[in-house]
């Protein structure tokens, strides 16, 4: 049994979430995933907010990468976005970027998938230890939140 991840799959094709679940595997990770794909679905596994990375489809009919990480935004979350495409050219990684996600994963190179989940795991764990319980907010360093001077 590999370590557990809980994963958020913005997926609409359900062959390409079982190669990302796959790969996942593969890599030492066991998945408790929920597979979404319409706004309705994302904004009800959102509620609680337990996942450890959100993989997203570039392209969807129902579900964009822009209404995903707008819905991520509006719940404050501090979860590594990696969006995903079966065609990514620089411009769309470069748009998906701009807009908020940490990475971008060519589906034809998922080998780079679980690297890119743990980069970006370790570079929001300091922002992610320093929320307040419920809050969906950084806490204040303890000097500006005390009151105390320095």
């Amino acid at each position: 049994m590999g370590e557990p991840l809980r994963v958020l799959i913005a997926e609409d094709s359900e062959d390409d979430a079982r190669l990302i679940l796959r790969q996942l595997r593969l890599r030492g990770y066991e998945p408790i995933y929920e597979r979404v794909d319409t706004p309705e679905a994302m904004r009800a596994a959102l509620a609680i907010p337990t996942w450890d990375v959100i993989l997203c489809d570039y392209v969807m009919p129902r579900l964009s990468v822009s209404e995903a990480l707008a819905l991520c935004r509006e719940r404050g979350l501090t979860v590594p976005f990696i969006v995903t495409s079966g065609v990514f050219g620089e411009y769309l990684a470069a748009r998906a970027i701009a807009a908020g996600a940490h990475d971008y994963i060519v589906k034809s190179d998922l080998a780079r998938l679980v690297p890119a989940i743990e980069r970006a795991r370790e570079k929001l764990q300091p922002r992610r230890a320093a929320r307040q319980p419920g809050g969906g907010r950084l806490a204040a360093p303890r000097a500006k939140r005390e009151g105390i001077s320095r």
